[in-house]
């Protein structure tokens, strides 16, 4: 268990949205992986957001299946 506080409260971030892609390439390591919410310190509820949000945006080209 991490004591990291969420980034997305941290910031005030209610809803993640797919085309805001300079958000969600923090979470991506560099081989295109979601990196899971232990090692980012992200809470449940935004890492499912999170990863919907990422694939949304994979399906629209915006951003990389793999690196």
């Amino acid at each position: 268990m991490s004591s990291r506080q969420c980034y997305f409260l941290a910031n005030n971030i209610k809803h993640i949205d797919y085309k805001d892609v300079k958000i969600m390439s923090k979470f991506v390591n560099p081989n295109g992986r979601i990196m899971s919410a232990s090692r980012t310190g992200v809470s449940a509820k935004m890492q499912r957001q999170l990863a919907l949000a990422i694939k949304n945006a994979r399906f629209m080209a915006l951003m990389p299946y793999i690196a």
